[in-house]
């Protein structure tokens, strides 16, 4: 049984020629780059808001040393809130300049969540237009066969030739239509967590502790001035 599934795939691979040949690479870089995000987003435990929430809730309360305590600055969203509140608590830096490097950050971390979905893009748009070069050049074949035979023309033969051009659009379909859906589902996520990291270091910024802080530091500046 093994035998026979087995030589029915390298068949289906002959049959197809090389465009299958491609569209098979594809789907498998295709699902190593879909595990490599889901093992990142999963690792990284991206999306998560529990322990910023809590950390928050204390920072509001005036209970800074806690705050950073309750962070895990291995998630995103948590490095960039224990930044934020880290350099407001030990610096005299204006409220503006840490904003732009908090941004500056936040970029750079939405980058590497980013990394590799490019490429799934790129296979999504390829792969039902190889599959349709495939076909084009599977009929090209069929019909000069047709030529070829002139008066003797086979119907079956022409039928068969045919399926087998039509053979690769179908993979090309089935390959990009999953992909298409994981890289949008992939981009959602990344999108979900920009809007969580800009909504969590906004509540730092808007609190009374921060108002507090900066007050402050314009302050000593002035003084210092």
């Amino acid at each position: 049984m093994e035998n026979s599934v087995q030589q029915k795939i390298v068949d289906f691979l002959q049959v197809g020629g090389p465009v299958v040949w491609i569209l098979m690479v594809f789907s498998v870089v295709a699902l190593t780059i879909v595990l490599l995000k889901l093992w990142q987003l999963s690792s990284l435990r991206a999306e998560s808001l529990k322990t910023s929430n809590l950390a928050l809730n204390d920072w509001r309360a005036g209970n800074c040393e806690d705050a950073l305590e309750k962070l895990d600055e291995k998630r995103p969203i948590d490095a960039l809130v224990a930044y934020t509140m880290r350099v407001l608590l030990e610096t005299n830096t204006q409220a503006e300049l840490i904003r732009e490097e908090v941004e500056r950050r936040a970029m750079n971390q939405l980058n590497q969540l980013r990394s590799y979905l490019r490429p799934l893009e790129i296979i999504a748009t390829l792969s039902p237009l190889l599959g349709l070069l495939g076909t084009v050049l599977g009929m090209i074949t069929a019909f000069q066969q047709m030529e070829g035979a002139g008066n003797q023309v086979d119907p079956s033969v022409l039928s068969g030739g045919i399926w087998q051009a039509l053979l690769t659009t179908a993979v090309g379909l089935a390959v990009a239509i999953p992909v298409v859906t994981l890289q949008s589902w992939l981009e959602r996520k990344v999108e979900r967590i920009a809007h969580n990291m800009n909504d969590a270091v906004t509540q730092v910024f808007t609190s009374k502790q921060t108002k507090e802080l900066v007050e402050k530091a314009d302050e000593e500046l002035l003084h210092a001035a």
